[in-house]
């Protein structure tokens, strides 16, 4: 049996290391953080007196903690979560290492430093301690050759991608001495309580997905020099158009650094022979970037610098920057008329124009060096295809892409270009099996095995097919089991229309008659972005009110029924939450919340405020937050609810949702997002036994005295220049929605009154032309419009 993990250690406090630290300690795992002892060098700030504090001593690891509260992308969660990492040093705290159960190596990326390090651990860590390297590339092998039996079976290597709070994947990488069990014991550890995505990879150059993925993107950049593109034109062509991130090709080698991607590529260079060797020099221009320091974002310039608010690309032949390009070709245009992924792709890749061209001579050596390397890397084709979608943020892994693109057909385009394909794939062909996957199952030596899920992932896309209790056209109502219904928005970005709201009513009315409970989930990108815009905009600019009355109090009657259900309804968010998405989860019984959720209340960004009773339920949840047995206290409740609503506050995560209110003591997190419909199914199940919904009570408001506060406020911000005249208005009728109207301070209310002043200013709100102003600019730009 292997021990738990209660206390870790990382020994690195560099960027990565003191990230993964914040990672542990977002997860709630108390983490050592050690790096070298400061030398005193009689030059620099530190001298010998100082160097004999203890605070003195851990002065790099202390820098390393501050930089973390600025860092962006942010790497901890919450800044509570700092409490959890200690500071130390090498010398004076080694000996701490005996009392922590993990210890992560995160130095630099050299076998020697590495396995003298090992050594040192050796010595002092507790038997039966697991250790891990967060190596990038080096033989996992080759450092613990020489380490004691118990230090090898616990020994292997965690391969976190950068930034590792927000990449899934974690390669774990054992040696031939590392015992089963603790393989498997990483694998379920960092799934569940580090919320990582794990590929177990072979122990080979770079591993899996840097392996798969540099060789890509130097394929990219050889392609672009032949075609005499610019790094503008490959980017315009490499990044969503074929399921890519927006940073497509080379802005993402200017946040991952071109000096990190070099390293990385010299691992394999250093490890292979002959076209693959070659393959793995990076071009001249690269280097030559490298050697003047244009290595990225971190560098402030690299392959775009921004200056003056315009970015601009380098020209890899004269090393100067200039206007940023966009490659323009008929089957670009034809793409954004396609549904679905496949169609995408496909209509770009087959096309013959200068847009089809490059990017089948990009993905064509991609495909067919996966297919060769694939055995040599991982256990199976699976593996490699969560590695790229984990590490490297593609939709398609490569089998997946080549799936899409037609395997029959591009083999045989391949075929007649003069390309040797690997064996097992025409083999795969001459069985008659077209494809890599095929109904939840992918291909393996001549078989095909069922795609690897864990226990508490719930697969909505295969129980769909059998277990769907009733649908519309926006949501879907699926049995998953133990008495239990989720309801599963599928209109486009899960938005929230008439559709929705009739199969909540519908959903709540099915649990009520035969089921425990009901869970409002999904799984995509995002939980759900609030309302239909485009609909409430139409029917606003055709003066329909009358309707956008109606469906507003349907929004609230099903918000309400979520509240006052007579079987627990619990929410399962995560992702985008915002607006709508959020005014669902707020009057559930139980939120369960994935560990990135970024809730908030976003209607003033476009004019308006909540209207499916978001004012009311954030309101209780601050009260609740912070009382109401005198006026003091209730006055704060309601400028805790107005300033988050008023500035369109989203959580940065899910711990960030309960700091701001969104998310209270009776709702959970989830650290792995394929898990959290689960976990609100079991969250239901422990609520579903005696449950009784919540009594109907009156609220207390402050009145006239509040809501002359709340403008005082809001008023301030307009003379500092923070709001616009449109802006007071909008906060006005946010504080009079909140201070209860005109009545006196303290006077008790119905639920219902508060709904009707939300839904009238609501109504009020969107009949303003700024406010169609600002929903048509986001529609249209997807940002807010400041009139």
């Amino acid at each position: 049996m292997v021990r738990p993990i209660r206390k870790a250690a990382v020994i690195g406090a560099g960027v990565m290391g003191a990230s993964i630290a914040a990672h542990l300690a977002n997860a709630g795992i108390s983490v050592l953080l050690l790096d070298l002892a400061p030398q005193d060098d009689g030059k620099s700030a530190t001298n010998v007196a100082t160097l004999t504090k203890k605070r003195s001593r851990n002065y790099l690891v202390e820098q390393a903690i501050a930089k973390l509260k600025k860092q962006k992308p942010a790497p901890l969660a919450s800044k509570q979560a700092l409490h959890l990492i200690e500071a130390g040093n090498l010398e004076d705290d080694f000996d701490k290492l005996k009392e922590t159960d993990w210890i992560i190596e995160a130095i630099i990326e050299n076998l020697e430093a590495k396995t003298q390090l090992l050594a040192k651990i050796d010595e002092v860590r507790a038997p039966g301690a697991i250790v891990s390297s967060n190596t990038s590339g080096i033989s996992v092998e080759a450092m613990s050759q020489e380490r004691s039996l118990d230090f090898k079976a616990h020994f292997l290597g965690t391969h976190f991608f950068n930034p590792p709070r927000y990449l899934k994947l974690l390669e774990v990488i054992p040696t031939k001495e590392t015992k089963t069990e603790v393989t498997e014991f990483m694998r379920e550890f960092a799934e569940t309580a580090l919320g990582k995505g794990v590929v177990e990879a072979k122990d080979t150059p770079n591993f899996i997905a840097n392996r798969i993925g540099t060789y890509g993107l130097l394929v990219t950049v050889d392609e672009m020099l032949k075609a005499n593109a610019s790094i503008g034109e490959i980017d315009s062509v490499t990044g969503p158009l074929i399921g890519r991130p927006k940073s497509a090709t080379f802005r993402t080698l200017d946040v991952v650094g071109l000096d990190t991607f070099l390293h990385v590529a010299k691992n394999v260079y250093e490890e292979t022979e002959g076209t693959e060797k070659a393959m793995f020099d990076p071009p001249a221009f690269m280097k030559e970037m490298a050697k003047r320091g244009w290595i990225g974002a971190k560098s402030g310039q690299g392959f775009y610098l921004k200056e003056n608010g315009a970015i601009y690309e380098l020209n890899p032949h004269t090393f100067e920057y200039e206007p940023r390009k966009k490659m323009k070709a008929p089957s670009m245009e034809q793409a954004k008329l396609m549904k679905s992924k496949s169609a995408k792709l496909r209509a770009v890749v087959w096309a013959d124009d200068p847009a089809g061209k490059l990017l089948w001579s990009i993905l064509k050596p991609v495909l067919l060096y996966t297919a060769e390397k694939t055995a040599e890397i991982a256990h199976d084709l699976l593996a490699v295809d969560e590695a790229m979608r984990w590490g490297f943020g593609w939709e398609m892994g490569p089998y997946e892409l080549w799936d899409a693109l037609g395997v029959k057909e591009t083999v045989e385009k391949m075929q007649l270009e003069g390309e040797f394909v690997p064996t097992w794939v025409t083999a795969m062909l001459e069985q008659g099996h077209t494809s890599f996957y095929k109904d939840g199952a992918f291909y393996h030596d001549g078989d095909y095995l069922p795609v690897r899920t864990h226990k508490k992932q719930l697969p909505l896309n295969v129980l769909k097919k059998d277990k769907t209790i009733t649908k519309n056209t926006g949501a879907s109502l699926i049995d998953i089991g133990d008495d239990v219904a989720l309801l599963q928005f599928t209109s486009p970005n899960n938005t929230i229309g008439l559709d929705v709201i009739q199969m909540i009513h519908k959903a709540i009315d099915e649990a009520e008659a035969n089921y425990r409970g009901l869970v409002i989930g999904n799984q995509g990108k995002n939980f759900c972005v609030g309302a239909n815009l485009m609909m409430m905009l139409m029917e606003a600019q055709d003066d329909n009110f009358f309707e956008l009355d109606l469906v507003i109090r349907q929004f609230q009657k099903a918000t309400a029924r979520i509240r006052y259900a007579n079987v627990p309804v619990v929410t399962a968010p995560f992702g985008m939450t915002l607006g709508g998405g959020t005014e669902i989860s707020l009057p559930a019984a139980s939120i369960q919340a994935a560990h990135e959720t970024y809730m908030g209340l976003v209607e003033t960004g476009v004019g308006l405020i909540p209207g499916g009773g978001g004012n009311k339920e954030l309101y209780l949840r601050n009260i609740a937050r912070y009382g109401s047995d005198n006026l003091a206290d209730l006055q704060k409740a309601a400028r805790k609810t107005f300033e988050t609503i008023a500035t369109a506050n989203v959580s940065t995560s899910a711990a960030d949702a309960r700091e701001k209110g969104f998310l209270s003591e009776r709702d959970g997190i989830t650290m792995n997002d394929f898990f959290v419909n689960n976990d609100a199914k079991q969250r239901v199940l422990s609520l579903a036994e005696g449950y009784r919904p919540p009594a109907k009570t009156k609220i207390p408001v402050t009145g006239r005295a509040g809501y002359a506060t709340l403008m005082l406020g809001a008023k301030m911000m307009e003379w500092g220049g923070y709001a616009s005249e449109h802006d007071l208005k909008i906060a006005k009728k946010l504080a009079f929605v909140l201070s209860g109207g005109q009545v006196p301070e303290g006077t008790l209310v119905d639920e219902s009154y508060l709904l009707d002043l939300e839904r009238e200013a609501f109504l009020s709100l969107i009949a303003e032309p700024k406010t169609q102003q600002r929903m048509q600019h986001m529609l249209t730009k997807g940002k807010p419009l400041r009139n």
